[in-house]
């Protein structure tokens, strides 16, 4: 039998979803298939609207070899599991004959832990176990998010935590679920044989192709113990984001409360003079914490470095201790050995990695009104860890709508730890950059203003002239506009100065949910929605609705921001940019991020305002300016008053 061509599923695929071939899906479907045969890698850039999901799945169905999907977002996994994966599998299956398996795949703490449910949380009190279905009050928030997840554990063929709808707190689910080393593991466990996180490894494994998060493709290559099947081919979509999401599963961090809670649960395991010794060591860390001062240790200080080797030493005494007894005393014992362990040997790994002190991470405070301070050490730089264990073995293709930054992939594919494109040599992993392009018309469809006449944006204090561009802005478009703040407290000052200005409503961040926001703004085209940056990334709302997206200034890291200043700095040492590598791209990251959010759909037109006239007039201006859409240009305040005004007038002549 003739193997069916590429064109003829890519059709089949498309035409099952009731969408419209586009060439730059059928390139992109290309070059992931090229990349699979040639076992090399890609860097693709496809705009909003090429359908870039379908792009790589068919050629990976058509591929048979097992395949790998990370995504960083819940909405992509679901999208891709329930919605393109089915059809795309029926669609191919007259010509490939055959109906790939596909399954999602989560960290262990997304799934419902049945011994948690049924035999509760080995707690901190002297009691030891509580059942905390009896302990909260049924009418307590906690108390009736708990009863709907016992009646929910009997329904759920899946006991993920994203099939519970609605969703419950934090605090709820934390009471039936547990990390990787809380398991006692199936063999271990009771309900190990009905384990729900079990289920779902064993479906991985059979499965075709895995659906899963940036985390656990992170867990996967940090901790060593495979977590994800065998696979030839991986895909990393939404690829601008995982530097971050690997930055931040290789980051530890220790706070007073954590350690004491390590000390109650491991106290009932250990002899007297044990446990002491780990009470003294965290007595003495809480008043190295209570003087803690916000900023990056570029030197331990003696008294936190004292601190950390006594935290070192007596967890480790206490791990010995409590792998070499037994106590039938205590009430599922296992479950509170196993807890108690995990709580001391976090402690041990983050106390011995900075007192241990690699000139490879980097060590900060950081304080929290609330919550005290907060000890945390993270990597300098992933892109070595990437290198070696993300493009060894196997295809890898990442792909976003956002790769290409300044005009060329390299600045994104350095932080993957790639060498510049078409460099080659031994241990340099290959690899080809792509831009399908976006099947929008963005020069037309689209202006981008850059307010050249207010006053360069200061760290503090109000921006008289920007609020003053901000309403008149608004007030010509008729509402309809997306604000992008580069802080909360940029977001809530616009929000509150503009409220008592304009007649429009103004939604601001964490006064709803995001998902009840976003349908508000969606709902009114008179309305606005201010806030911060999971809006720069997270709003997709076609039509006349957001016809207006502002950015109150160039979202440059913040100077005192640990990690990125000691980034820039090492660039710096090694005769690079550090400006350009670091703080440049990170702000022209997210400004092509929140660019984006104007145009989702071909009858989309509108404006992207930067009120921070740097974009205009910096050297750097022009780097950021490459990585948005190729939007008109324009620096004329009255020009785009008049635009703004006609787009305005065309969707209300349209009833919009």
């Amino acid at each position: 039998m003739t193997k069916p061509s590429l064109t003829d599923l890519l059709h089949a695929a498309v035409s099952a979803v009731g969408g419209t071939e586009r060439p730059g899906q059928v390139a992109m479907a290309e070059a992931v298939a090229e990349a699979i045969d040639d076992n090399s890698h890609r860097l693709i850039q496809a705009g909003t609207g090429t359908g870039k999901s379908l792009g790589y799945l068919v050629p990976a169905l058509a591929h048979g070899e097992r395949v790998v999907v990370a995504t960083a977002t819940l909405a992509l996994q679901r999208q891709l599991v329930e919605r393109d994966l089915p059809r795309t599998v029926e669609a191919l299956h007259p010509q490939l004959r055959r109906r790939p398996q596909f399954a999602m795949l989560k960290g262990r703490s997304n799934y419902l832990c049945l011994h948690r449910l049924h035999e509760g949380v080995p707690q901190d009190e002297e009691e030891g176990l509580f059942d905390q279905f009896e302990a909260a009050t049924p009418t307590s928030k906690l108390g009736k998010d708990l009863l709907r997840l016992r009646d929910w554990a009997d329904e759920t063929e899946t006991g993920d935590r994203d099939d519970l709808t609605p969703g419950v707190s934090d605090k709820a689910w934390s009471q039936i679920s547990v990390s990787s080393r809380e398991c006692l593991g199936a063999t271990k466990c009771a309900y190990g044989a009905e384990c729900f996180a079990e289920a779902a490894r064993e479906r991985a494994k059979l499965a075709d192709v895995v659906v899963t998060n940036h985390a656990l493709l992170a867990i996967d290559a940090i901790e060593g113990a495979p977590v994800l099947p065998q696979h030839e081919v991986l895909i990393v979509d939404e690829a601008h984001e995982l530097v971050s999401r690997v930055t931040g599963v290789a980051t530890g961090e220790l706070t007073p409360g954590q350690v004491n809670r390590a000390v109650k649960r491991a106290a009932k395991l250990v002899d007297e003079k044990t446990a002491d010794s780990l009470q003294t060591a965290a007595e003495t860390f809480e008043r190295v914490m209570e003087l803690a001062l916000p900023g990056r240790l570029e030197v331990i200080p003696e008294d936190l470095g004292y601190a950390l080797m006594s935290l070192r030493d007596s967890a480790r005494n206490v791990i010995s201790a409590i792998g070499a007894t037994r106590d039938k005393s205590v009430h599922d014992e296992d479950a509170v050995r196993k807890q108690a362990l995990a709580a001391v040997e976090n402690v041990h790994t983050v106390a011995e990695r900075i007192t241990n002190g690699s000139e490879y991470d980097v060590v900060w405070y950081e304080r929290h009104d609330r919550f005290g301070a907060t000890l945390r050490v993270a990597p300098l730089s992933v892109s070595g860890l990437l290198r070696e264990k993300l493009f060894e073995d196997r295809s890898v293709v990442l792909t976003s709508a956002t790769l290409k930054l300044g005009g060329d992939f390299n600045g994104v594919a350095a932080s993957l730890g790639l060498s510049p494109e078409g460099v080659e040599g031994e241990d340099v992993p290959v690899w080809r950059g792509l831009d399908v392009g976006s099947p929008f018309d963005y020069p037309k469809q689209g202006i981008l203003y850059v307010a050249k006449h207010l006053a360069t944006p200061g760290r503090e204090g109000t921006r008289g002239d920007m609020m003053d561009e901000l309403a008149e802005l608004i007030e010509a478009s008729g509402g309809r506009t997306l604000g992008l703040f580069s802080s909360m407290r940029g977001a809530q000052a616009a929000a509150e100065e503009l409220r008592g200005r304009l007649d429009n409503p103004i939604l601001l961040q964490g006064e709803e949910t995001l998902g009840e926001l976003i349908k508000t703004f969606a709902a009114d085209p008179k309305t606005c929605l201010f806030g911060t940056l999971s809006l720069w990334q997270g709003v997709d709302v076609p039509g006349p609705s957001c016809q207006l997206v502002i950015m109150d200034r160039i979202p440059f890291p913040r100077p005192d921001d640990p990690l990125m200043s000691a980034r820039q700095k090492s660039v710096e040492e090694n005769g690079g940019n550090g400006f350009m590598a670091v703080a440049a791209t990170h702000a022209a990251l997210l400004m092509a991020q929140g660019a984006g959010r104007l145009v989702r759909a071909s009858g989309d037109r509108g404006v992207v305002a930067v009120l921070d006239p740097r974009l205009a007039t910096a050297r750097y201006g022009s780097f950021l300016r490459a990585s948005l859409p190729d939007f008109w240009y324009t620096t004329d305040r009255n020009q785009v008053r008049r635009s703004l005004a006609a787009i305005d007038a065309s969707a209300k002549a349209d009833g919009k």
